[in-house]
């Protein structure tokens, strides 16, 4: 029986050192794997474009001879296709890839800054080529093998390729931009009637293939899962908001479609393109304060740091008066915010990690508003900190709709514990409800009162900063604006985080890389910029309807939103900002790759009657005609007039570059009728063809306001004399896609 026993034992043991043995190989054959990526990752990243083409092409040839002798199956034949249409688009993007890259220099800032949007959209093309090398060395290497998933590649490729074409699209309106716009400009300046055809063609490109398989190959492998969790998150939520407008509720069916995206993301993709494109405003305002809804925001504020001071302040629209930088003895009246809605109080957070002298005074705790349990944070302290030298004035994003100090508070209770000042976070109203410029109105008006009462807030007021992100970066700059056409105190920096610094509708290489861009795509942006722009006329009852169903609909949901928003928007804000303009270098935790499911075939078939479908010309700008205001900026009031606009025109310029070989392009002043009135399908290289979208386009919201070319609203385009006024700027953008 004891021989029995050891026998047993033996070979237990035997089956663990076994098991442990195979378990070993398989992590260092998982390691190899990796080792070989990374490596062949740097390889392709010191390639150059051609290098990588004539690589690619190689391998394609060779993968295409191996699948045309496999015989005559449906699957061997599909990819056969695929990368005769890899090698295709590869040999027609490299010569528009050389020639941008032969001019991008000219658009740098200066020859220590080599960046601007023709090198970005080089520099995605080639990811996506890159991609392109790695599958195909991998199918080249694998396809042998009995455990080669054949519908897995053969649908990542097939997503690519659609990637590749649509990427090869981009570039020839890249080349259109250069031949049209006046040397070393990104923007367009002349003919509106180019970007009414840029965006008409814009709104008919097929964009589902960037938010689906391909979603985030131009940007680090460690941003892209989060990418992924946003994306189902968006076309879960856009489902939800659909069936309660509706009235349909959510269902067993609707949970079943919300899982569907997370496992197609091709579906997902298609999804994604459609809310993008067709629901409005308001959508994108309820799916934005998603943070804001009381179990999240608390789940923030107990991962945050904590803080002694975290105070909601309501200012009272009184007039004060401001010294003069100039002449102290004089002074200037700040009036309180008058803009669309009258005079009112003025919402501010203030934040400390510290309790400060002049924190607790009652002057100050006259101005507290009641948030119910959190203003209970203030506790009394035997001991006050001495007010601090500086003061940040935070001013939050959220395309001018969205979000308020609250969504914010995570990440700026940290700012507060490592800066080691009280920050004051201004709410201000959002349009579409409150335009432009009342939003700029309040954040002044908050701004002044800051510099007045910096005592109170815990701070001396020697140095104080403005800081802010997206449409908080542009109302940094136009406070600053306005604060030196007062001729009070300007801050004595800004920090701006991916500032809106153009609201104009325009075409640049910019708001091309838009058309794959995961987290604010064209048509999004301009939906919000035409709300700021009072275009977007609002229903009271309907909004609050809205507002109601909304709220109804979030607290309904709440674990279906645990489950597809698992990281929410303050989290990424956090790690993005940095205040003292120091690199912050954090170790990135590897992320396993997401697990690979088959996708719907036909979500890869592409219609046959998109191909070569003629560009919608029915969206067209009016006269955007606004003259200089060199004159009026020296005053500190806001022209709002708006002018006479003229009858739309149709446009018949054509936005693509022609066939490769044809000849150069002329000035912009020596384009001949001739030359500005071929069609746009009949200018692409014979026989090049980009996906169209399959989803019908309710419309393109082009805001046709000239206020949008007021420099308080686009301070890019303001005078030199105006931009030399403001203070030293730290602007925070992505430095690498991938």
């Amino acid at each position: 029986m004891e021989s029995d026993w050891g026998s047993g034992a033996a070979r237990a043991d035997g089956a663990l050192a076994s098991k442990r043995a195979k378990e070993g190989s398989k992590s260092r054959s998982r390691r190899r794997w990796r080792k070989s990526k990374t490596k062949a990752s740097r390889l392709t990243h010191s390639m150059d474009l051609r290098t990588m083409t004539q690589s690619l092409v190689t391998l394609v040839e060779d993968n295409m001879a191996y699948f045309s002798s496999q015989g005559p199956g449906e699957t061997a034949r599909r990819l056969s296709g695929v990368f005769a249409g890899i090698r295709e688009q590869a040999l027609g993007l490299e010569p528009a890839l050389g020639r941008l890259l032969s001019v991008a220099h000219l658009f740098d800032l200066d020859a220590e800054t080599p960046a601007n949007g023709y090198r970005s959209l080089v520099h995605t093309a080639r990811c996506c080529l890159a991609h392109l090398l790695h599958k195909s060395r991998y199918v080249a290497s694998n396809r042998r093998s009995i455990f080669f998933r054949t519908s897995h590649n053969l649908a990542e490729l097939e997503a690519y390729l659609v990637a590749l074409t649509q990427l090869r699209a981009l570039a020839y309106y890249a080349q259109r931009l250069l031949a049209t716009n006046r040397p070393g400009g990104l923007f367009f300046e002349g003919d509106e009637g180019l970007i009414a055809e840029f965006l008409s063609e814009y709104v008919t490109l097929h964009k589902g293939c960037f938010y689906g398989r391909c979603l985030g190959f131009q940007f680090t492998p460690a941003i892209r899962p989060f990418l992924q969790t946003i994306s189902i998150g968006l076309v879960s939520f856009g489902e939800h908001y659909k069936r309660n407008e509706t009235g349909l509720g959510v269902t067993a069916s609707s949970l079943f479609t919300s899982g569907r995206f997370a496992i197609d993301p091709e579906l997902r993709g298609a999804e994604f393109e459609r809310i993008i494109q067709n629901l409005d405003v308001h959508f994108w305002k309820a799916f934005w304060n998603i943070t804001e809804i009381e179990v999240l925001s608390s789940l923030a504020n107990m991962t945050s740091a904590t803080v002694r001071v975290s105070r909601l302040l309501s200012l009272p629209p009184e007039a004060f008066e401001m010294p003069l930088t100039a002449d102290p003895k004089f002074t200037v009246t700040i009036s309180p915010p008058l803009a669309h809605s009258g005079p009112g109080p003025v919402l501010v957070r203030l934040i400390s990690y510290d309790l400060r002298e002049g924190q607790d005074s009652e002057e100050l705790s006259n101005l507290v508003k009641s948030e119910g349990p959190r203003s209970l944070e203030l506790r009394p302290r035997p001991q006050q900190a001495p007010r601090a030298q500086s003061l940040v004035v935070h001013i939050h994003g959220g395309g001018f709709v969205a979000q308020t100090s609250k969504s914010h508070e995570p990440y700026l209770k940290s700012w507060a514990q490592e800066l080691g000042v009280p920050i004051l976070s201004i709410d201000y109203s959002l349009a579409p409800e409150a335009p432009f410029p009342r939003a700029l109105e309040e954040c002044f008006y908050a701004y002044c009162w800051a510099v007045k009462h910096c005592a109170l807030l815990g701070s001396t007021g020697e140095r104080i900063c403005l800081a802010g992100d997206s449409a908080g970066g542009n109302l940094c700059f136009t406070v600053s604006l306005r604060a030196a056409a007062y001729g009070v105190r300007v801050p004595d920096g800004i920090m701006a985080a991916y500032p809106a610094t153009m609201l104009q509708s325009t075409a640049s290489p910019s708001r091309l890389l838009s058309l794959m861009d995961p987290l604010l795509p064209l048509s999004v942006l301009t939906k919000c910029v035409s709300a700021y722009a009072g275009g977007e006329t609002e229903d009271p009852s309907d909004s609050d309807q809205k507002a109601l169903g909304m709220m109804g609909l979030v607290r309904r949901d709440t674990a279906l939103l645990f489950r597809d928003l698992r990281v929410g928007a303050s989290s990424w804000l956090h790690s993005f900002l940095d205040l003292s303009g120091n690199k912050t270098h954090r170790n990135s935790v590897p992320t396993a790759e997401p697990m690979r499911r088959s996708v719907s075939e036909a979500a890869l078939v592409q219609p046959e009657g998109l191909l070569g479908t003629d560009s919608l010309k029915s969206l067209t700008l009016h006269d955007l005609s606004l003259k200089c205001s060199s004159d009026t900026s020296d005053t500190p009031e806001l022209s709002l007039s708006v002018e006479t606009l003229g009858p739309p025109t149709p446009s018949d310029i054509n936005f693509f570059v022609g066939p490769d070989d044809a000849p150069e392009a002329k000035a912009p002043d020596e384009l001949s009728t001739k030359d500005r009135g071929c069609s746009a399908s009949a200018a692409f290289p014979e026989g090049f063809h980009p996906r169209r979208s399959s989803h019908s386009t309710t419309r393109m919201p082009l805001c046709s306001s000239p206020i949008v070319k007021n420099p308080f609203m686009s301070p890019l385009l303001a005078s030199d004399r105006m931009l030399q006024s403001l203070p030293p700027v730290h602007i925070v953008v992505s430095t690498r896609l991938g």
